[in-house]
């Protein structure tokens, strides 16, 4: 048995056979929760030494003022721009932020966010590993009223706040754009798992492919085990090397746009003539590589405002919610043309 102090409502939710959120309601005496439930709940807690944790309480009600911020890396200018418009709008309000960073591992996102947890912070968001898959890890926070918004990568399946782009509509977009400038083999790069940001930018690309009759091959679209210019240096040069190579390729990140065409020329191919390039970002190296970029719009700043905005809200709400909604908040994106996929 534990130490007094170190019984949790996941302890007695163990012991009992129930939802932490019902051991949870029922130590308050909810009234979603039956009298019989509540005397069970209440009696195994007495037992099994079980005190309520008076420091989260406190915090609830804004007292230590601390969001944590859960991300792959901060080394990513997306990011990092993200983080920056988290802090700003954050330290507006009195609060300061806590950032992790997962680097993209399933396991590492699982022992940060207890350690999130354990830091009792005020509110968390959340931009997912790339490994990600099953996010039970993160239901501790709604179970404890804390808070939680998923912003930029997100699971489909875990209801409550979302700050996304229309990912989907970001990748049709590309490679309509690729299309218009007269691309008739268009290649694409991608990553992640299905229903992830990267699947999405994807189904798009096959949309656009498929309104205007153009050939989807297995071969044209390669897949990275990250977003990084390694990778997609490899996967370009695959690419190039097919018996019919590509001239067009939709790049989902800069990183992955900027290798394509640096590959291009080393091995002779002209951009945009022989090869039309777009990344996805805008982040700073599009506008420094030659020829510049092309690229779409991604509101990093704006997406960790509002991210934050949210947080505050709700803190300053501090209402318990009987059931949680799943609330998505979309922001615009836009075709950004440049050198690179600019045809005469």
């Amino acid at each position: 048995m534990k130490q007094n102090s170190e019984v949790t409502i996941y302890d007695i939710a163990k012991k009992l056979n129930l939802a932490t959120s019902t051991i949870s309601r029922g130590l308050k005496g909810h009234h979603t929760i039956s009298k019989k439930t509540i005397e069970r709940i209440k009696k195994a807690a007495v037992e099994m030494g079980y005190r309520p944790n008076n420091l989260a309480a406190s915090l609830r009600g804004n007292k230590m003022k601390t969001i944590g911020v859960l991300l792959p890396t901060v080394t990513q200018p997306f990011l990092s721009s993200l983080i920056s418009g988290i802090e700003i709008t954050a330290q507006k309000a009195g609060y300061t932020v806590l950032i992790m960073q997962s680097h993209d591992s399933y396991k590492e996102e699982i022992n940060l966010t207890q350690s999130l947890y354990d830091n009792r912070v005020s509110g968390v968001i959340c931009s997912l590993a790339m490994e990600t898959k099953d996010t039970s890890h993160f239901k501790k926070f709604i179970d404890n009223d804390t808070p939680l918004v998923f912003v930029d990568r997100v699971p489909k399946d875990f209801d409550t706040f979302h700050v996304v782009i229309d990912n989907f509509s970001a990748g049709y977009k590309a490679t309509k754009h690729l299309i218009s400038q007269g691309c008739k083999r268009i290649a694409h790069i991608t990553a992640g798992f299905k229903f992830s940001i990267y699947y999405e930018r994807k189904e798009g690309y096959l949309k656009a492919l498929k309104e205007h009759n153009l050939p989807i091959e297995e071969e044209l679209v390669v897949k990275v085990n990250a977003i990084s210019y390694e990778e997609a240096e490899k996967a370009c040069r695959r690419l190039m090397s097919l018996e019919n190579p590509p001239d067009g390729i939709f790049a989902p990140g800069d990183i992955l746009g900027v290798s394509a065409i640096q590959v291009a020329k080393k091995l002779g191919i002209k951009v945009p003539e022989q090869l039309a390039v777009i990344g996805f970002n805008n982040d700073p190296i599009s506008y420094i590589i030659d020829p510049n970029l092309s690229t779409i719009s991604h509101p990093a700043s704006k997406m960790g405002r509002t991210s934050a905005e949210i947080i505050l809200k709700n803190i300053k709400q501090s209402s318990k919610k009987d059931e949680i909604m799943k609330q998505i908040t979309y922001l615009n994106t836009e075709v950004l043309i440049r050198e690179s996929s600019k045809r005469s």
